[in-house]
């Protein structure tokens, strides 16, 4: 039985260990530098995404980490300004410096214009070039 107790505690200590970070260590001068995508009009995608965004910058913090999010086809709807559920939280993470990115095609297709979106939302031409181009600079693509 005691043997079985000390099993289970060193899978407890193994389970609640802390994540590494890996070389280089992130800083304010070598940020890791995270883009997201959000493709679907849902509340759980919106909640998700945000979710999981502010999750990562408290981890790292503000300045250990440049953050973007690129909406595009039906998730442009997360940078309406009038999307009671979202426009807060999308300010909030704006305020700790994450970048959020409408797709100007998508806009174009919806007829939505820049005014419709949070202030401070960035339009680019395309969200899918966005990601890839961001990819290629060196950024880690992540979808939740």
């Amino acid at each position: 039985m005691k043997k079985f107790i000390l099993i289970l505690l060193s899978f407890c200590i193994v389970a609640i260990a802390e994540t590494e970070y890996a070389e280089p260590k992130p800083s304010f001068d070598n940020p890791r530098l995270v883009v997201f995508s959000v493709t679907e009009d849902s509340p759980h995608a919106f909640n998700h995404i945000l979710s999981v965004a502010s999750n990562v910058v408290k981890y790292y913090g503000a300045d250990n980490i440049n953050m973007k999010i690129v909406a595009y086809s039906k998730g442009l709807k997360l940078l309406y300004k009038n999307n009671v559920d979202t426009a807060a939280r999308v300010d909030a993470l704006m305020q700790m410096d994450v970048e959020f990115v409408a797709c100007g095609n998508t806009m174009r297709t919806y007829k939505v214009k820049e005014e419709d979106l949070v202030e401070g939302s960035v339009v680019v031409t395309a969200g899918v070039v966005e990601l890839l181009e961001s990819v290629k600079s060196g950024w880690t693509y992540i979808k939740p």
